[in-house]
């Protein structure tokens, strides 16, 4: 069987140890054995694991999420629908940060075109809105 330390799965896939041991901690990888000098050895499971961990991370999935995708995944038996619901959820979560970006940004264009862009700072519409007062 082919196995590696934690440091050189770490190097091998752009990750600190630490952040592995992170990871051994949540459950969300596990060493298959330890060598005779107790160092935790990985196989390939854990590398595999580890490449689903960074993808469903760049898909900005959260470690507790990836956890339960990483269950249903390791369960022959469990069922898809369960996956399908998770990731609608994260659809649903982005999509409403994006509402919240474009709330923010239309707040920023607004206050952007107070400005005339040229003059004094200490003139400036959008310093002034910044340092008001909220209205009660």
């Amino acid at each position: 069987m082919n196995t590696m330390t934690i440091g050189k799965l770490a190097h091998d896939n752009g990750l600190a140890t630490e952040t592995l041991r992170h990871y051994e901690r949540l459950g969300l990888i596990a060493p298959s054995r330890r060598s005779a000098s107790n160092y935790r050895l990985y196989d390939q499971t854990a590398a595999q694991r580890l490449r689903f961990i960074r993808r469903a991370q760049a898909l900005g999935f959260s470690l507790p999420e990836i956890r339960e995708l990483l269950g249903l995944h390791a369960d022959a038996d469990s069922d898809m629908g369960m996956v399908k619901a998770i990731v609608q959820q994260r659809v649903a979560q982005i999509d409403a940060r994006l509402d919240d970006l474009r709330q923010l940004k239309a707040g920023l264009v607004a206050l952007a075109e107070t400005c005339p862009g040229h003059g004094a700072a200490a003139e400036c519409p959008i310093l002034a809105a910044l340092t008001r007062e909220p209205q009660a």
